[in-house]
């Protein structure tokens, strides 16, 4: 495996950084666990309980950066359905006025299930959709032996109809005020992440083995703090993200690793241990697995990193502060 080239990308230092999680596989509403930097979603109104909120296999966060001058909010995936994420922030009572970017991870569906109707609803029209290219590959599917499990497509016309201003890159790209660092295209240089054993997609009519090259994460840097890294699912392997993340940004110091891990079912449980011990040797403030990190996973970074873990759930609002 050979090393990218890769410019160094300066991103702007920023006050704060707010994640909330418009989507995510769990939710739990009476875990009463708040404090200063995570906060629960409680689905209160009128002092009865109204409802709920959503969750579901997928991933959807809005991100908010806070600067010296200004803040800046963009969307970062649009989980599995068209109804978790819209009516999640109907019942959290969000603010969507204000978000000025989006951003794709990748080209699965549990990750643009409501990207439509959640742009509908934005006003700030048409809006930059940061994607590497290869998100919008065809006949893509799961091997289940010799079941083909497909993948319905990414859908340009219809995203760029409901208000998307379709942004290609396959290399880093700044955003929101150069606060955020789209990732592009993650290096891989690890030996044991090695991206989904049975994803496929046909090109040219030929069977072939799908890297998910597009695969991506966001990354912030918190002043005095260090990075803040934001995955969609690590398709590219987290341990890589991370380190590209360092090297795309000159910043060593990581502050919060968060999102989806991938580390759930039989082909990744094997190497749960070796992703601990690499994102141990970050030494980061917090890690926060979500979505596709694997409930057995989930648990062995609790048990790995107890003063550092927090479990994420569907609503939560985490606030990471200079």
């Amino acid at each position: 495996k050979e090393a990218m080239m890769v410019e160094e990308f300066h991103i702007k230092e920023v006050e704060q950084v707010e994640i909330v999680s418009l989507s995510d596989n769990y939710n739990d509403l009476v875990s009463m666990d708040s404090n200063e930097i995570v906060t629960r979603a409680l689905p209160v109104k009128d002092l009865q309980v109204r409802g709920s909120i959503l969750a579901e296999h997928g991933f959807s966060a809005l991100v908010r950066t806070v600067a010296e001058e200004g803040s800046h909010e963009l969307l970062f995936d649009f989980g599995l359905s068209p109804v978790a994420v819209p009516y999640n922030v109907e019942q959290m009572g969000i603010d969507l006025s204000n978000v000025e970017a989006a951003v794709l991870s990748h080209g699965h569906m549990d990750h643009f299930g409501a990207l439509i109707p959640t742009l509908e609803g934005l006003t700030r029209k048409p809006i930059p959709l940061y994607v590497h290219p290869s998100a919008f590959k065809e006949n893509r599917y799961l091997k289940v032996g010799e079941v083909r499990v497909k993948f319905p497509p990414a859908d340009r016309a219809a995203w760029e109809k409901a208000g998307a201003r379709i942004i290609e890159s396959t290399g880093p790209a700044l955003l929101a005020g150069d606060t955020v660092l789209f990732l592009g295209e993650v290096e891989r240089l690890t030996d044991f992440e090695k991206g989904m054993p049975n994803a496929y997609c046909e090109t040219g009519g030929e069977e072939c083995w799908d890297p998910i090259e597009e695969d991506t994460a966001i990354v912030m840097n918190l002043r005095g703090k260090g990075l803040v890294v934001l995955s969609g699912c690590a398709h590219s392997g987290i341990v890589n993200t991370v380190s590209y993340a360092r090297k795309a940004t000159g910043v060593e110091r990581v502050h919060v690793i968060m999102g989806g891990f991938h580390l759930t079912g039989p082909a990744f449980e094997p190497i749960i241990a070796r992703t601990i011990e690499g994102l141990r040797a970050f030494n980061p403030d917090y890690v926060v697995p979500t979505h596709c990190t694997g409930r057995r996973a989930v648990m062995a970074f609790e048990e790995a990193m107890p003063e550092r873990f927090i479990l994420n759930m569907a609503g939560t609002r985490l606030t990471f502060r200079a």
